[in-house]
């Protein structure tokens, strides 16, 4: 391979580095766009939606809440997703009460979240006073508590997270609040794919679980409850899974249960990816075999940062000779690894064989005349 080979060689591993790890999806709305953002990086994936959306335009709790913030306009308002906030507008359209909400909204102290918020406000043609600089809605209730409350009508648009502590607290300081359910979440019509991505969690063969929403997460675990697997997954969680939050929101009631998250510094999908890509790598160990160092994935094993496809055979061989690194390991306990029924110790031998050829590199694998097979890492 040529100098242009090899550094495009480079550029393919740099924009792989999810290749052999497998990522479980539960989100619903933008799944999409997550799903490509995390194949384009090498990821195999597994989707099973822990809920669906009500469609505005059918959701007669906002009609109802929109009719009546435009009949009685708030004093204050706050918005918290930008993609809430323009389906709701493009919902209050859709009743032919766009224009009364702006209006009604117009005449109100207006709290955007975030910087994407604030667009939404501005494209519906209304201008915020304040927004937080940490995005975060324990802010925006401090800044809140600097207002005579006593009295105030407070739309607060939630977006699945009813926010409850956060109402609560502006209802014990005098206001009438009024909640914006844009986008109720219902359990999925076919709850298979959920159920096939919660076994493939709890029999080990998933990596990470990124979440785009709290919902989602605690809808997962729900449905796990209804299975009798409730306990197994938390303990999974807990212990053997990446899980990765999209921000602290969407963490918060994963870490009242118990289970570490990450969340990327900026809380957008393309960061919670970039997250994966480092994390994820960084808690597989490389092995220093025979002077090339060699990282073993789902499927995958990694050879100087080369990416080699496993047969499941294969995969298996390198996975227990990796367990025991730099040890002889018998053909019989070898045998027991190889995936399905078999007695015939030859198959270790022919399997072997194919494993070295997968790798591509000599002198990976050696072989322990009369004993067995062992990874060729010094003592």
């Amino acid at each position: 391979m040529g100098h242009s080979g090899t550094e495009r060689a480079r550029a393919e591993r740099r924009a792989t580095p999810l290749a052999g790890f497998t990522v479980a999806v539960t989100a619903d709305r933008r799944a999409e766009d997550l799903l490509a953002l995390l194949r384009r990086r090498g990821a195999r994936v597994l989707h099973g939606p822990a809920m669906r959306t009500v469609p505005l335009e059918d959701d007669a709790e906002l009609l109802s809440v929109t009719e009546d913030l435009v009949a009685h306009p708030p004093h204050v308002a706050i918005g918290t997703t930008a993609v809430g906030l323009r389906g709701w507008f493009a919902a209050a359209d859709s009743w032919g009460l766009g224009t009364g909400l702006t209006e009604a909204l117009h005449g109100a102290r207006l709290l955007a979240r975030g910087p994407k918020v604030k667009g939404a406000l501005r494209a519906a043609g209304l201008t915020e006073e304040w927004s937080p600089a940490s995005e975060s809605m324990a802010e925006v209730l401090d800044h809140l508590r600097t207002f005579d409350l006593r009295g105030a009508r407070v739309a607060v648009q939630v977006h699945g997270d009813p926010l409850h502590e956060f109402r609560t607290a502006l209802t014990e300081a005098g206001a009438e609040v009024l909640a914006v359910p844009v986008y109720r979440w219902l359990p999925p019509e076919d709850p298979a794919p959920l159920d096939r991505l919660t076994d493939a969690v709890l029999a080990g063969t998933v990596d990470a679980l990124p979440f785009t929403s709290a919902p989602a997460a605690l809808a997962l675990i729900a449905r796990a409850e209804t299975r009798g697997l409730r306990d197994q997954l938390l303990a999974v969680l807990r212990e053997s899974v990446l899980v990765a939050c999209v921000g602290p929101v969407t963490a918060a009631p994963l870490q009242a249960l118990g289970i570490p998250t990450a969340t990327p510094e900026r809380f957008r999908l393309a960061p919670l990816v970039d997250l994966l890509c480092h994390e994820l790598p960084a808690r597989t160990p490389a092995l220093s075999v025979n002077g090339h160092l060699v990282t073993l994935r789902d499927g995958v094993a990694l050879v100087d940062g080369e990416p080699r496809p496993l047969p499941p055979a294969s995969a298996a061989l390198l996975r227990r000779l990796a367990d025991h690194p730099g040890r002889v390991v018998p053909r019989t306990e070898l045998l027991r690894a190889l995936p399905g029924p078999g007695s015939d110790p030859h198959a270790v031998d022919s399997a072997i064989s194919r494993l070295r050829a997968a790798l591509g590199t000599p002198g990976l694998v050696q072989t322990v005349v009369k004993r067995g097979y062992r990874l060729a890492i010094e003592p």
